[in-house]
């Protein structure tokens, strides 16, 4: 009998500690779902500004250039015509535009992705070489 009344008691004793520990539980969590709010009535309900507004989006900037001929291009050799690169930072694209004849136009579009490198001429100030992919 002795062997069964302890097991009881340490029973109850478990189920009395498991039920502080529920208790204690219960108030942590109400402490955390109270520090939120105070901290969401401090903070106002808009999206975080460093997110909404991260920096003034970057206009697309066009630009007058010349194609400099390469030698892979000495079959192409004319007078040298006058182009329009588009240059959009936020979607990633370079547009080269050549005004043809008849007001039409032919362009390339370039994604970032397939621009591997910029080379800026140290001799001519105004002079920048882009390699592409292939």
């Amino acid at each position: 009998q002795t062997a069964g009344q302890s097991g009881e008691q340490e029973l109850e004793n478990l189920v009395l500690k498991l039920s502080v520990l529920k208790d204690f539980l219960s108030s942590i969590e109400k402490k955390a779902l109270k520090a939120l709010q105070e901290m969401s009535l401090a903070t106002p309900a808009t999206p975080p500004q460093p997110l909404s507004c991260k920096a003034k989006s970057i206009p697309v900037q066009t630009f007058e250039v010349k194609l400099d001929i390469t030698l892979g291009d000495l079959t192409k050799i004319g007078k040298s015509q006058k182009y329009t690169l588009s240059v959009d930072v936020e979607g990633g694209k370079l547009v080269v535009l050549k005004k043809q004849k008849d007001s039409q136009e032919d362009w390339n579009t370039f994604t970032h992705d397939k621009i591997r490198q910029l080379i800026k001429s140290q001799r001519v100030q105004n002079k920048l070489g882009i390699v592409f992919e292939k």
